[in-house]
């Protein structure tokens, strides 16, 4: 199976952009690996909400593993700060 970013999904519904439009991306938490993370949105109707993170791949991004879906790269922005 291929690597893929969350970001190659569904497009943010208005409630999301809305939210995104007024949420500080200050983030102040250090994620280590082993750490589970909440997404800001399903990758599948059969995904977990929920990643656990695996290795730092670059300053911004995270391969992850999301239950029910499999291992995939995720931006910072893809899950709760």
């Amino acid at each position: 199976m291929s690597l893929q970013t969350a970001l190659d999904y569904a497009p943010a519904s208005p409630l999301e952009r809305a939210i995104a439009a007024g949420w500080n991306p200050v983030c102040h938490i250090t994620y280590n690996r082993d750490t589970w993370v909440r997404l800001l949105q399903t990758l599948s109707d059969y995904a977990f909400d929920e990643a656990k993170l695996l290795c730092q791949e670059s300053p911004t991004t995270w391969v992850a593993w999301v239950p029910d879906h499999g291992e995939m790269i995720l931006d910072r922005s893809a899950f709760y700060c």
